[in-house]
């Protein structure tokens, strides 16, 4: 293998003074002849070099692209190259491991736009999700989003159209009353200005392009006044921090409360309750119902007391166990029993059995809805409502949400979900 005599020095800052440099990096910039430097502060990093300091400078202007890698290969005496903050954390450092060998490459780090960011806005920078979209689609935006995180950074292009993206984002997620949006520009610089938008507002024409966004969940009080009758948005719903997915989607949860026909008196059990959101609409559309929700996750009974809170309603009852101590242990009246019921949260041999438990108890044109991922158990729980005396109906739930990309929008597709729904006969 052939010794590799010259050196690449990627040197990353987060300031245009050059008297901020450690005093080896600004000895190594006076020694050096050759330095690139992104296009977008050029004229920032040659007034660094005046009449006799040092070797005289040749600046190549960088745009991170091919021709900054034919330049860098193109040299034989040891060059510089400045990024901003660190070159290994979603900046050049990916781009030339992947083109030049370690033995080329010395990286000297500053802090990062999410560091500096962090440490003003007084968020632990741990707790920040980090994803980029600079030069990316927001493929990764929108995964980011859905788990709902409690700080998310984003790395943006330098440019107003990925500011517009996350914008869109959120409100297609319905996550635009969630967080708070800080757009922080020239981080660690003179000109540095963080500022917390409205995003029900055009966003501000003169906005640096050099930025990044943090978002931070809002401490909004939420009302009930302010809801719908029907559909409520899932971010109105509190969810377990670590599986905010833990919820029936809007799409899914309107077609379970259509298919259980609720009737304006009577009892109503959501098993596998999660965080509430089938059974406390269903109170909200009938408040006379008597709901009672079975979940055996720890803390599921204060996240349905939260949620019952927000949307002004009050369950009958929640039980935090088991369903099957539920059934089998508890001594529950008549006047406690469902004629309305959702099984979801539990294996197939669960809702056998709880099928053929509750089955005992309801009436004619009393209801089960199953909602079921797992095309596998579909006809196994279908003939065992039928067998029980119910008249069953399958539904094929598949829904597609529109998200703004950088070419215009695409369809994101949720999750199918099958609905059995089961009528009591005699």
């Amino acid at each position: 293998m052939t010794e590799v005599n010259r050196k690449i020095h990627v040197v990353g800052i987060n300031s245009y003074i050059f008297e901020d440099l450690p005093s080896k990096l600004q000895d190594l910039f006076i020694n050096t002849a050759n330095i690139a430097v992104p296009s977008s502060y050029l004229e920032e990093i040659k007034s660094w070099s005046e009449d006799g300091l040092g070797k005289k400078k040749s600046f190549f202007s960088s745009n991170s692209n091919n021709q900054l890698i034919n330049w860098l290969r193109s040299q034989k005496t040891d060059v510089i190259l400045i990024s901003r903050g660190d070159p290994l954390w979603f900046g050049i450092g990916r781009i030339l491991l992947e083109n030049f060998s370690k033995d080329e490459l010395n990286f000297y780090p500053s802090n990062t736009c999410i560091q500096l960011a962090s440490s003003k806005l007084k968020i632990p920078w741990q707790d920040i999700v980090n994803v980029s979209i600079h030069g990316r689609d927001s493929t990764k935006l929108v995964e980011a989003l859905k788990t709902r995180p409690s700080n998310l950074a984003i790395i943006t292009d330098s440019n107003n159209i990925s500011l517009e993206i996350i914008k869109k984002n959120l409100s297609e997620l319905n996550l635009i009353d969630l967080y708070d949006f800080w757009l922080c520009e020239e981080i660690g610089f003179d000109s540095e200005n963080i500022r917390k938008l409205n995003l029900k507002e055009s966003l501000p024409s003169d906005i640096s392009s050099l930025n990044i966004v943090i978002l931070t969940k809002t401490k909004k009080n939420f009302s009930s006044n302010n809801l719908p009758l029907f559909g409520i948005n899932d971010h109105i719903f509190k969810t377990f921090d670590d599986r905010p997915n833990l919820i029936t989607k809007r799409e899914v949860r309107v077609q379970i409360l259509a298919d259980l026909e609720l009737p304006k008196k009577g009892i109503i059990w959501d098993i596998g309750a999660g965080c509430g959101s089938i059974g406390l609409e269903a109170l909200k559309l009938s408040p006379n119902l008597d709901l009672f929700c079975i979940d055996k996750r720890i803390g599921s009974k204060a996240l349905i007391l939260e949620n019952a809170k927000r949307l002004g309603v009050k369950p009958k009852s929640i039980f935090e166990e088991e369903i099957n101590i539920t059934l089998n242990t508890r001594n529950l009246s008549s006047s406690e029993k469902p004629n309305r019921a959702i099984i979801g949260g539990c294996d197939k041999k669960t809702k056998l059995q709880i099928i053929n438990k509750l089955a005992q108890d309801m009436s004619i044109d009393d209801i089960i809805v199953i909602p079921i991922i797992d095309i596998q158990t579909i006809n196994e729980l279908k003939m065992e409502l039928e067998n029980k005396n119910f008249k069953t109906n399958l539904n094929l739930i598949q829904t597609y949400k529109s998200l703004s990309i950088a070419e215009g929008m695409r369809l994101e597709p949720n999750n199918p979900v099958f609905l059995l729904k089961g009528k009591k006969l005699i």
